[in-house]
């Protein structure tokens, strides 16, 4: 019984599949018990013909030939305890009767809820809450300008819409979002205002920038938020820890859609990055924790990846930004504004030079008005130059689109994608990205401008 209870307790990951030869069950999730007991007798019967074969024929076999190695010498006359014997056993009916169910059990539906080409569009919920946004604004989009343009056919439409969703989202990335990482001072100097597409400039992805930009995992909070129409947390399971949502698409399609999840991001701030919490225990104890055999650590993942490229350490990359490198533990604690931090990194590392480019970046003091300190900057607002210049198909590039489509992309917002794409009807009206506080900071949709696709219209 009690290793019937230590199943069932197990069969979280299996909550969206049912049995491939019976009735759907009545609730998602719900297995029958017969289903449960069948596998485990079989599990039991496995294992212990395994168990017997092993001892009875292949070591006794190998003890009357003489040719017993030591481990099973070892196997068949030092066992151990019985306690430890049974618990071990318990083990191996455990994993086999699992296996038995994952051959048993099929999904629940006969395809992955979001097909987007990439399994992490469903790490987090809030992400598969931003991709399905979009693809509605896509598909929004393509409906109307068939409205427009009757005679386009399929492939004019959604080329045509991709570029506009493309520009939309370099608008609210540079124009919205990059002031608030970066702050002003260093958006002045790393991003100035866009002058035109230049073909000298290498728009490819740099390496060290894969790490750097990783440090929006010091922003992330330890819970999802979900909030009802009012803005409340009223609703079933309204602060779920972000450790039960990994990989759970299914909480978008069974837990009321992607419209309580957009609520809790705009009216809910992302977490300060602080020296003395630079990552919550939810991404650096049990990363992934349900879908893995153990919870992983994110930041030490960060650190793994920039190790696994050869990445050069701290004080190169200080260096390569015109900026002052430290040298001893004074130094280090002055330009990370606490000797603290720096004897504990120096503790670890021994020298400035040595320490992980995502660890050094995250352990710098934040900018003025901004969410990263000196280094990150740097580093993020020339790769973000460098994809903004070094594009011919920047949104703002002459060519790309009419000066009057241009006119018109320059009033679009994220809130007012959100108002067009889901049932939410009061959004926030100051850049989305701040900490807005409802009701104060939060207006009607009727009072956001709409993207007027006049001049997509073909005369």
């Amino acid at each position: 019984m009690k290793l019937f209870l230590a199943l069932a307790g197990l069969l979280a990951p299996l909550a969206m599949l049912q049995t491939s030869t019976g009735a759907t069950p009545a609730l998602p999730g719900e297995v029958a018990n017969s289903v449960v007991l069948d596998c485990m007798e079989e599990a039991k019967r496995l294992v212990n013909k395994a168990y017997k074969e092993r001892r009875e024929s292949s070591i006794k076999q190998s003890l009357r030939s003489g040719s017993a190695s030591p481990m099973e010498l070892l196997s068949y006359f030092k066992q151990p305890v019985a306690g430890t014997r049974t618990a071990v056993r318990a083990a191996d009916y455990l994993h086999v009767a699992l296996d038995l169910l994952k051959r048993k059990l099929q999904p629940l539906w006969p395809r992955p809820f979001n097909v987007t080409g990439d399994m992490r569009s469903s790490e987090m919920p809030e992400l598969t809450s931003m991709h399905t946004l979009f693809v509605r604004e896509h598909n929004r989009l393509a409906t109307e300008l068939k409205r427009l343009n009757p005679r386009w056919n399929g492939e004019k439409l959604y080329q045509e819409a991709r570029k506009i969703v493309g520009a939309m989202v370099q608008i609210i990335t540079y124009r919205d979002y990059l002031p608030l990482v970066l702050g002003p001072a260093a958006m002045k100097k790393y991003l100035p205002q866009y002058r035109s597409y230049n073909d000298s400039v290498d728009p490819r992805i740099a390496n060290v920038f894969t790490n750097a930009f990783r440090y929006g995992h010091t922003l992330i909070q330890p819970f999802m938020f979900r909030l009802d129409n009012q803005y409340r947390s009223t609703g079933p399971n309204p602060r779920v820890p972000l450790s039960r949502v990994f990989f759970a698409s299914w909480r978008v399609v069974l837990e009321g859609g992607i419209d309580p999840i957009l609520r809790g991001l705009m009216a809910t701030p992302a977490k300060l990055n602080r020296q003395n919490q630079i990552a919550v225990d939810e991404i650096r104890e049990r990363l992934f924790e349900q879908v893995m055999r153990i919870g992983l650590d994110l930041p030490a993942l960060n650190m793994q990846r920039s190790r696994d490229h050869g990445l050069p350490g701290y004080n190169a990359w200080r260096r390569f930004c015109g900026l002052p490198q430290p040298s001893t533990v004074g130094e280090l604690g002055t330009v990370l504004k606490n000797l603290e931090l720096a004897r504990k990194l120096m503790a670890q590392y021994g020298t400035p030079n040595n320490i992980d480019i995502w660890m050094g970046g995250v352990s710098e003091p934040l900018e003025p008005n901004g969410r990263v300190g000196q280094l990150l900057a740097c580093l993020i607002g020339t790769q973000f130059r460098k994809l903004r210049d070094g594009d011919r198909f920047w949104w703002e590039n002459p060519g790309v689109f009419s000066k009057q489509q241009r006119q018109a992309l320059a009033t679009i917002s994220l809130p007012r994608i959100i108002c067009d794409n889901t049932g939410i009807t009061t959004v926030s009206k100051n850049n989305i990205f701040m900490s807005n506080s409802h009701p104060r900071d939060f207006v009607s949709c009727n009072t956001l401008p709409k993207l007027n696709l006049a001049s997509w219209k073909e005369t």
